[in-house]
């Protein structure tokens, strides 16, 4: 039996020992008849209770099958037959406590009115308190089933190497070689730690800070390796960059503008401007670059598709994101916001 369940059992069992000690102990009321002074009423709340357990009891974990198998009418009619058995019941043994304390002048339609209320509603209550339970149950199972396809999306996108960027960045790489040596040992320093950090270093949730330098390096490789063919302008700024986010969200987009950026012979027309910033809390990313539309035939971002993003922006940042594409002219536009 796990703790959860200890902890749910001895609550159910203080709420009935703290209801009977508060009515019958704690308090002079006075109960169809029956009075603290006498002593009959603790007698009486005994009997009572344990009925309006009974009821509470079996409606949350009894009859409540009965209605989940679509048999309402069923439902309704044993629900209303166990109210009135167990009243029958219960104002029978107020009759017989009647006689014992001699208490003459309460009448037994009274006491039926008011045990046949008073079930009422602690099945009522049996029933409220089942549905609230399924349904904090149902929502812990999708909270379970949402977390486990986080993480098999994360694996897959820790698992997707794009082979085109791979090879480019190779071939960056080894064309540096010999022409500028320091260069090509600073990308391929990039590089590496770009794959390090894409295999290793990616958690349900990281550091602002090594996301955005997982960026940062991905930019800079991709600014060298397409040199003076585009106008590439960036900024990242951050001002708390220990606030964590969910990694590989940023890079799609920005991914994209490389991949499906222009390409024209005159390079001023090939311009990509990327923006990240963070102000308290809340980051906010902006990508705009130039498109050939004779050549957009690829609806994909990043090697993900971009369902597959945006269903990753709403399984983790369910109404604390705002993300707007569109096209304008001969540019694509990406406007990101988070809040952290």
């Amino acid at each position: 039996m796990n703790t959860s369940r200890i902890a749910l059992y001895t609550g159910h069992l203080i709420f009935w020992l703290l209801n009977y000690w508060f009515v019958a102990l704690g308090s002079e009321f006075n109960w169809n008849g029956f009075t603290y002074i006498s002593g009959s009423l603790a007698y009486a709340y005994a009997y009572g209770l344990f009925f309006n357990a009974v009821l509470f009891y079996s409606q949350a974990f009894l009859f409540t099958r009965i209605y989940k198998r679509n048999k309402k009418v069923n439902f309704y009619l044993v629900t209303v037959l166990v109210i009135i058995i167990i009243t029958v019941i219960e104002t029978y043994c107020d009759f017989i406590l009647y006689h014992a304390y001699n208490v003459d002048n309460e009448p037994l339609l009274g006491s039926f009115s008011t045990n046949f209320i008073v079930h009422i509603l602690y099945t009522a209550a049996g029933f409220y308190y089942i549905v609230k339970f399924e349904y904090r149950k149902s929502e812990k199972t999708k909270q379970k089933l949402i977390e486990e396809t986080y993480k098999t999306e994360l694996k897959y996108l820790k698992a997707q190497l794009n082979p085109h960027f791979l090879f480019n960045g190779i071939n960056s790489v080894y064309h540096l070689i010999g022409k500028d040596d320091v260069l090509a040992k600073e990308t391929l320093l990039q590089f590496s730690g770009l794959l390090r950090y894409q295999l290793y270093e990616t958690s349900s949730h990281i550091l602002l800070e090594k996301e955005l330098d997982y960026v940062l390096k991905y930019i800079k490789i991709e600014e060298t390796r397409r040199g003076p063919d585009i106008r590439l302008d960036y900024e990242i700024k951050s001002e708390n960059s220990q606030l964590k986010i969910a990694p590989l969200l940023l890079i799609p987009f920005i991914e994209n503008a490389f991949k499906h950026g222009s390409n024209h012979i005159d390079s001023t027309l090939n311009t990509i401007t990327i923006k990240i910033e963070e102000i308290e809390r809340k980051l906010s990313l902006s990508v705009v670059n130039n498109y050939d539309e004779s050549s957009v035939h690829n609806t994909r971002v990043g090697g993900i598709g971009l369902t597959n993003v945006q269903k990753r922006l709403s399984l983790l940042y369910p109404d604390q994101h705002q993300l707007k594409i569109k096209k304008d002219k001969a540019k694509h536009i990406v406007d990101l916001s988070i809040n952290l």
